[in-house]
């Protein structure tokens, strides 16, 4: 894992070999996350398991509104069912 400063804020980058069962290695992808400043985690901590939850559901669905929005916005000749499926895909990774 690497650490670099951006615009004051510290960003990790973690790529991730995926192996088969036959020991063959697949495509690598990088993922690059924020890391919370300490006051952020010192608020973070302070909450209940529950509050915690909270906050991470409705973080989930500003993100899938803002995902179907952004995909009505590109292919307006999908139907609803096809950008609800569409969004379904690319939160899961693939797993839908």
């Amino acid at each position: 894992m690497t650490a670099q400063i951006v615009s004051g804020r510290t960003v990790c980058a973690h790529r991730a070999h995926l192996q088969s069962d036959d020991g063959m290695i697949g495509k690598t992808t990088a993922h690059k996350f924020e890391v919370p400043s300490d006051e952020m985690v010192a608020v973070l901590r302070q909450k209940t398991g529950a509050e915690r939850l909270e906050i991470a559901s409705r973080m989930f669905g500003s993100a899938r509104r803002m995902l179907i929005s952004h995909l009505t916005r590109e292919h307006p000749d999908w139907d609803e069912l096809r950008i609800d499926q569409e969004a379904a895909r690319r939160l899961s990774h693939g797993a839908v």
